[in-house]
């Protein structure tokens, strides 16, 4: 490997031989190549003051400051500048020197042009020696694989597998069928997507790329089915939002993930609004550590909050999180607090502290079987009481905004977590009347990768060799990524004027097993390697997931996937009669759920915790 100023001599010595080169040339070119003597003399002359000249205004254009291999548009149209000058300056530079010679006006006309073509010609001979295109477009090693899309994104992927030696394109697929036939970097367009069993056959491959990150989700989820079909291993580039923002390249493929099978088209985020909400404020965010919680620090700061308040009772958690914005987001003030939202002095102190002028609440217990058992009022307490004391604290020290992170689990609850999601919901609401703080919910179903999630589990089991364990081979979920769900409690919490309980658009239902299935195929197996077992459902658990309680109505929103719940709104007396029961030391679980009912009328255990109930698809 050259040094770089090994490289950099190199070029200005190639450079020099191409202007002594084509001053030559013009002068033969004018004559015929019979140069008569009294010419030669001036030839021999004029270049130790033509090729000088010329050097220097290369050098004042940076011409050697770009790299060969990469040769394009832009390093012409600097060589072509820099010619066009020097080519101006040599009749110039005669004339203020009065050495009296008589230079033909045709060597000034056809030296430039030469000098272009020598100059510019090398270097993409240079870039196309070393992307082994001088050899022809089809390599013969490298594993065979087809491109689904022939757009943009396929064109540069194209450029940077040539590089490789590892992959060898053999063609595109495209919809477009005006493309069917034409060739995009010298491969041929074959056909359609729907093509592509026969293509892959018929070519002997075994891996396709899908180039798609501007079309829909559906589209692209319909390429990844095709490639299932037709037993090949999927890869795909980055996510168009990423390739704009310059954060990855198109050379950056990655196998297929969950998140293409089960993600949806992206967010529309009011930035200029949020902005005005985040930019410059005081943000403080409970449960900063977990799944929702980090998502949602993330998001925050790259709309650069004055401060940003992490408010996490896992120490590990909020360690970890912490060695991640300091990479991150290295600008950014923030401060890591540990700490209980049951412990009204330390959420009081913190809040008087720092002076947030939103906040997030994520800080919650969340897994359905486990708080059922043996744990059902350490939920009441931890999301009730917790929820309460973040938000009275909150509303004493006159915070703008209160967003809280409920649940579709909180809709005709089975079980105590959605109860108590439920009961938290309610406090907030019956706050509302008094203060300034506007209190703002947002209910939504699962995310894609949270901890205590059925993706992560299903992984280690695959891991392991299998079974995957499911309940039940009917049971549904919602599913959204966890980038999805923190930018839309964002806009809803910029969206909420007090009292609203948000109800986030969750797409299409998912079966769980489906779930396991579409995972033991991008985990490279099949059902006969990774079998799934069904174990019945657990305490708590209902088939199907609500998003809206049979008493509530929706308004719409100007957001097309926030819609606003009207539910009904509890008071002052009635919030008061609910923190006198969460005060209780302690209470069976037994217990707990048979005083939920007065509570959550529409809570409807059964008396085993296990539910029987099916509700009603949404």
């Amino acid at each position: 490997m050259l040094k770089p100023h090994i490289r950099t001599l190199l070029a200005v010595l190639h450079d020099a031989a191409a202007a002594m080169l084509a001053w030559s040339l013009a002068y033969l070119l004018r004559f015929n190549f019979d140069l008569p003597e009294d010419f030669a003399a001036e030839l021999r002359h004029t270049l130790i003051w033509v090729v000088p000249l010329q050097m220097l205004v290369f050098w004042r254009f940076g011409l050697y400051r770009g790299i060969w291999r990469y040769a394009s548009t832009p390093d012409l149209r600097r060589i072509v500048l820099a010619v066009a000058l020097s080519a101006a300056a040599i009749p110039l530079l005669f004339w203020m020197l009065r050495l009296g010679l008589v230079i033909p006006r045709t060597v000034l006309i056809i030296n430039p042009l030469l000098l272009i073509l020598l100059m510019g010609g090398s270097r993409f001979a240079y870039r196309m020696w070393k992307e082994q295109n001088l050899y022809g477009d089809i390599k013969l090693n490298g594993e065979p694989v087809l491109v689904l899309g022939a757009g943009d994104a396929a064109a540069s992927l194209t450029r940077e597998l040539a590089k490789s030696s590892d992959w060898r394109l053999v063609g595109f697929l495209d919809d477009d069928s005006a493309r069917h036939g034409r060739t995009l970097n010298g491969i041929r367009i074959l056909g359609g997507l729907d093509d592509l069993s026969v293509w892959a056959e018929r070519l002997g491959v075994t891996q396709a790329i899908i180039a798609m990150p501007s079309s829909s989700h559906q589209q692209r989820k319909r390429a990844i089915h095709l490639c299932n079909q037709a037993k090949l291993k999927a890869l795909t580039v980055p996510a168009f939002d990423d390739l704009m923002s310059g954060k990855v390249s198109v050379s950056q493929l990655r196998p297929i993930e969950l998140d293409d099978l089960l993600g949806r088209d992206p967010v529309m985020l009011d930035d200029a609004g949020l902005h005005g909400l985040l930019t410059g404020s005081v943000v403080m965010v409970t449960g900063a550590g977990g799944s929702i919680g980090s998502e949602l620090c993330r998001q925050i700061a790259h709309f650069a909050p004055a401060k940003l308040v992490l408010f996490e009772l896992s120490e590990f958690a909020l360690y970890t999180l912490e060695q991640e914005l300091q990479q991150s987001f290295p600008a950014l003030d923030f401060v890591c607090l540990v700490g209980d939202v049951r412990d009204a002095t330390r959420v009081n102190e913190a809040i008087r502290l720092h002076m947030p002028t939103v906040l997030f609440h994520a800080a919650a217990y969340k897994h359905v079987p486990m708080m059922e058992r043996h744990n059902a009022w350490q939920a009441i307490r931890n999301n009730v009481l917790g929820t309460y004391t973040v938000a009275q604290a909150a509303q004493q020290s006159g915070v703008g905004k209160f967003v809280m992170i409920s649940t579709d689990k909180a809709v005709n609850p089975t079980n105590v977590m959605g109860a108590s999601k439920r009961l938290a919901e309610m406090a907030c609401q019956a706050l509302q009347p008094s203060g300034t703080t506007r209190f703002v919910s947002v209910r939504f179903g699962n995310v894609l990768g949270s901890s205590g999630s059925v993706i992560p589990k299903f992984r280690s089991q695959i891991a392991q060799g299998g079974p995957i364990t499911v309940t039940h081979p009917e049971i549904t979920r919602y599913f959204m990524s966890i980038p999805e769900a923190a930018q839309l409690v964002l806009q809803a919490g910029l969206m909420g004027q007090g009292g609203e309980i948000f109800v986030l658009d969750m797409g299409e239902p998912v079966k769980i097993v489906d779930l396991a299935r579409d995972l033991i195929r991008l985990s490279g197996y099949t059902e006969d390697e990774i079998k799934i077992e069904f174990s019945g459902l657990r305490p708590g658990e209902k088939l199907y997931e609500e998003l809206l309680a049979n008493d509530e109505n929706t308004l719409p929103t100007p957001h097309p996937k926030l819609r606003i719940a009207q539910a009904r709104q509890p008071d002052a007396a009635w919030l008061a009669r609910l923190l006198e029961w969460t005060e209780t030391t302690s209470m069976a679980d037994e217990q707990v759920r048979a005083e939920l009912t007065e509570w959550v009328p529409e809570y409807q255990p059964d008396s085993s915790g296990q539910t029987t109930r099916q509700a009603d698809r949404p």
